[in-house]
């Protein structure tokens, strides 16, 4: 297996809206529509398989307040779970976080075991007001959502 990680490119957005569909098709993340990853293409870092140049996995930073930003739409394809590029594509995004000046990043989730290994902890989702009324007003499992809140400060 030889991957790299890149920024995300225009011609990359239809293959991350497929892989991040099988991914809430199976419930393990909320869909994005076309429109949201062309307006936030440049939030996204993919992961690319070096030689057939096919993307195998995205995860996006998007920034919310001076010093707050959040991971989301972390997505890898199902054969290459368990292999740490989940882990990569998130410390992508967290560096990337840092060289903004941004030492606050947090994530809602169904998996906080993942994020739990890498530094992130649980946290009620009062304490994310930006992400409340910036995004999920509008998600259809609103007010009742069933993802874990989780924070980081680095």
């Amino acid at each position: 297996m030889d991957f790299y990680i890149r920024k995300a490119k225009m011609q990359d957005v239809k293959n991350i809206h497929a892989l991040l569909m099988d991914c809430a098709s199976a419930g393990q993340l909320l869909p994005r529509s076309l429109n949201s990853l062309y307006s936030h293409l440049r939030d996204f870092y993919v992961l690319v398989d070096k030689e057939s140049k096919e993307i195998h996995g995205c995860c996006a930073l998007t920034i919310y307040w001076e010093n707050l930003a959040e991971i989301r739409s972390l997505a890898v394809s199902p054969e290459l779970k368990k292999h740490g590029l989940g882990r990569k594509l998130v410390e992508a995004c967290l560096s990337e976080a840092v060289t903004l000046g941004v030492y606050k990043v947090f994530t809602l989730t169904y998996v906080s075991g993942f994020f739990a290994r890498l530094g992130f902890e649980e946290v009620e989702k009062e304490v994310l007001p930006q992400k409340i009324w910036a995004d999920c007003l509008n998600c259809p499992k609103f007010p009742d959502c069933d993802e874990t809140a989780m924070l980081i400060k680095m």
